[in-house]
C-alpha cells in the first residue's frame, strides 16, 4: 500500500498545469542621461527602417534625431528646427528611410530630409490648416500615407497630389494608423476612440469593421510581416487581432476582444518589438509584450520595480520605445529621460536552475519509487541477498 499511494502522489505532481506568463519583471534598467534640464514634451518617436536612427517629437515643434544603438550618446544628437510652435502629435519614416513626415497640432504637416536635415512644409498643407493631426503612417509601396485627425477626419497624402480626403464617417479622435509591412497587401488600419476599427484597401477605400466600436482604442500595430493580421489594443487591458482578407480588404474582421490578466494598469500605447513582437506602453510606467503568433501576452516591466530602481523617472510617461534585441533597448519620457534596458541576468538564472530541478527530478523520481518497491518485496530483498552474498559451497 505504501508504495501504490507514493506513486499516486507523484503522478499527482506531474498532472498539476504549469502557470506561464507570470507577473514579472524580464528586464534590467540603468540610466543612460537626460536629453534637457527642463521638461521636453516628447510625444512620439519611431526607428527609421535601416534601425539606425531615431526620429523624436513633441511639443513647441521640438525634434531630434537619435542613434537607435547608442541613444546614451549625445554626441551622435541631430537636433532639429522645425520653426514651429505647434505640438508634433506623431512622425512616420518613408519606407526607403531618406525622408520622414511630422504630423501635429494645427495643421502641423512637415518633411524631414535625412540628406540635410532640413524641415520642411510638405506639398499642400494648406488643406489641412486648422486641424489637429493625430496620426500618420506610409503604406509599404512608399507610395501613399495615410493621416488622421482629433475630429476623425480621415486623408491619403502624396507629395505629388497633396491631401485628399477619404471617405470617413468617424467623428471622434483618430489615435493611431499602422500599415502592414507586407507589400503584397497594401492595407492599413486606423484606430479611434469611440467610431471603432477602420482597414483602408490598397485603392484608398475605408471601411469600420463592425463589432469594434464597443471599445476605447488607443493603438494599432502590425508588426510582423509573415502574419495577414494586426493587432489593435484598447483601454481595459483589451486587444483583439484584426484578420486581413487579402483579397478583399473590406472583408477583413476582428477576432474575439481578448483581455490581459493583470491586476491594475492601462495601456496608452504601442510600438512593434523584437522579432515581430509588439511593445505595449502602460501606465504606471511598465511594459507587456505581446506575441502575435500565439496571441500570448507576457510582462515585460512591472511598475513596481521600476518604482523601486527610481521612483522620479517611473512617475513619468513612456514616450518612445524600441528594442535592439530582445528584451534590449531604450525608453525615452515625455520629461527626455533616456532609459536604457537589458535582459534581467537573474530570470536566466532562474530558467538555467528550473532545468537543473527539473533534470534532478526526473532522476531522482524513478530511483525513490524504485527504492520504496524494494523496501515492501521480500521476495525481492531475499533476490537481492542472495545475489550480493552467494552461500560458499561446502567442500
Amino acid at each position: 500500500m505504501g508504495v501504490r499511494k507514493f506513486a499516486l502522489f507523484v503522478l499527482f505532481l506531474f498532472l498539476i498545469p504549469t502557470v506561464s506568463g507570470e507577473a514579472v519583471t524580464r528586464i534590467e534598467l540603468s540610466d543612460a542621461g537626460v536629453l534637457g534640464e527642463t521638461d521636453l514634451g516628447i510625444k512620439v518617436g519611431e526607428v527609421s527602417p535601416d534601425g539606425s536612427s531615431v526620429l523624436i517629437a513633441g511639443i513647441d515643434g521640438y525634434a531630434r534625431v537619435l542613434s537607435a544603438t547608442d541613444a546614451d550618446d549625445r554626441s551622435k544628437d541631430i537636433e532639429l528646427l522645425t520653426g514651429r510652435t505647434s505640438t508634433v502629435q506623431d512622425v512616420a519614416w518613408h519606407p526607403r528611410g531618406n525622408t520622414a513626415l511630422l504630423m501635429g497640432g494645427g495643421g502641423l504637416a512637415l518633411r524631414y530630409d535625412t540628406y540635410d536635415h532640413g524641415i520642411t512644409f510638405v506639398n499642400d498643407s494648406f488643406s489641412v490648416l486648422g486641424y489637429d493631426l493625430s496620426a500618420v503612417d506610409w503604406r509599404s509601396a512608399g507610395d501613399y500615407a495615410y493621416v488622421g485627425s482629433e475630429d476623425g477626419t480621415l486623408w491619403k497624402f502624396a507629395e505629388h497630389s497633396g491631401f485628399q480626403s477619404l471617405n470617413s464617417t468617424s467623428t471622434s479622435q483618430i489615435t493611431d494608423i499602422s500599415c502592414h509591412p507586407n507589400p503584397n497587401y497594401n492595407v492599413c488600419f486606423v484606430s479611434s476612440l469611440e467610431d471603432g476599427i477602420g482597414v483602408i484597401d490598397r485603392d484608398h477605400k475605408l471601411t469600420w469593421m463592425s463589432g469594434t466600436v464597443t471599445e476605447t482604442w488607443v493603438g494599432v500595430e502590425c508588426s510582423d510581416i509573415t502574419l495577414n493580421e494586426c493587432v489593435a489594443f484598447a483601454s481595459g487591458l483589451r486587444s483583439k487581432a484584426l484578420r486581413i482578407n487579402t483579397i478583399d480588404a473590406s472583408q477583413s474582421y476582428g477576432e474575439p476582444t481578448l483581455m490581459f490578466d493583470l491586476s491594475s494598469g492601462e495601456q496608452i500605447d504601442v510600438t512593434a518589438g523584437h522579432g515581430g513582437t509588439s511593445l505595449v506602453h502602460m501606465a504606471p510606467f511598465s511594459l507587456i509584450r505581446h506575441e502575435p503568433q500565439t496571441s500570448e501576452a507576457f510582462t515585460v516591466l512591472m511598475a513596481e520595480d521600476a518604482a523601486m530602481w527610481d521612483s522620479v523617472i517611473a512617475g513619468r510617461t513612456m514616450s518612445v520605445i524600441w528594442e535592439t534585441g530582445m528584451n534590449e533597448g531604450f525608453i525615452v519620457t515625455e520629461f527626455g529621460n533616456i532609459v536604457a534596458f537589458s535582459p534581467l541576468l537573474e530570470e536566466v538564472d532562474g530558467n538555467i536552475m528550473t532545468v537543473l530541478v527539473l533534470g534532478a527530478v526526473a532522476i531522482s523520481v524513478p530511483g525513490v519509487i524504485l527504492g520504496l518497491v524494494y523496501m515492501n518485496s521480500t521476495w525481492l530483498q531475499r533476490k537481492y541477498n542472495e545475489w550480493r552474498f552467494p552461500k560458499k559451497k561446502s567442500k
